[in-house]
């Protein structure tokens, strides 16, 4: 496990999470900009640990469970830190969106494996823009600064709901795609159930 240049990085964006939220609540001087950096190392990571397992061969069960897991747990922490600090609805709602994607896709994806059908509810590319509009929306959330009379805050907060509708939208593509595994499932325990009484 510890040999596998990608789950090393993936384990090192967990290790991140603690790092992030003690900067997030430490009263110094531009601890924003060091969490956006954090987050910054966190996104690039993610990226970089699934380019490196396709190159380098070193692909693994292991790997698939815990990339997708790492990747929620950080965008989890910082919207949960990001309402503590703007409590309004206008943040909770695509915050609530967000989370709530992230719980049911990953019960879909495991019920989805548990019956062979991983395959199809792989990643699309609406969730791969999704994520990247994600990603970037919380990093300028995080920062909130003005960089020159470039209002970062606020492209953050556009950038939010791109990324809440883009989250509804593949959430459906996913479900799309399983719908014809679910009604057989439902059809194949109603037979079941008939051969039982």
């Amino acid at each position: 496990m510890f040999s596998n240049i990608p789950n090393i990085l993936t384990l090192l964006r967990i290790a991140l999470i603690p790092v992030f939220i003690a900067f997030f609540y430490l009263p110094i001087a531009h601890a924003n900009q060091i969490c956006a950096a954090i987050f910054a190392l966190a996104a690039i990571t993610d990226w970089l640990d699934g380019f490196l397992a396709r190159k380098l061969g070193q692909m693994s069960a292991f790997g698939a469970f815990l990339d997708p897991v790492a990747d929620k747990l950080m965008v989890i922490t910082a919207l949960i830190l990001l309402v503590e600090v703007d409590p309004t609805p206008a943040l909770a709602i695509p915050t609530i969106i967000i989370i709530s994607r992230e719980l049911s896709i990953s019960a879909l994806r495991e019920w989805m494996a548990e019956i062979g059908e991983r395959a199809k509810v792989a990643v699309t590319v609406i969730a791969k823009i999704k994520t990247a509009a994600q990603m970037l929306a919380i990093l300028m959330l995080i920062y909130r600064e003005s960089i020159w009379d470039i209002p970062v805050y606020t492209i953050g907060y556009v950038l939010l709901y791109v990324s809440a509708v883009l989250t509804v939208w593949s959430m459906f593509v996913y479900l799309r795609a399983a719908l014809p595994s679910m009604n057989n499932s439902v059809a194949e325990d109603q037979q079941n159930q008939q051969d039982v009484e």
